[in-house]
């Protein structure tokens, strides 16, 4: 299943390593990503698989809220199906 997942804050080293190691616990592999800092703020969206994650979508859903208290930015998963809904025009 692709979702894709958001991450959003105040630019500071390690956000990108944090967030890969944590989609690398979960088995969760990286298909795209695009990141950027605008005026000292990060941004970043990323397409990831999920097909061969050993946990449910809630408990992915709960390790990035984890993984974004910890590093102070927001993260959102979306399946790429929902996300892709609330996007077209």
């Amino acid at each position: 299943m692709k979702t894709i997942i958001t991450v959003i804050g105040k630019d500071k080293p390690g956000i990108i390593a944090r967030v890969s190691t944590r989609l690398f616990e979960l088995n969760i592999n990286i298909l795209d990503v695009s990141q950027t800092i605008m005026a000292g703020n990060f941004t970043m969206i990323m397409l990831v698989d999920l097909g061969k994650i050993l946990v449910s979508f809630d408990e992915v859903k709960t390790a990035m809220n984890a993984t974004a208290e910890e590093i102070e930015v927001k993260i959102s998963v979306q399946r790429e199906a929902i996300f892709n809904a609330m996007h077209r025009v």
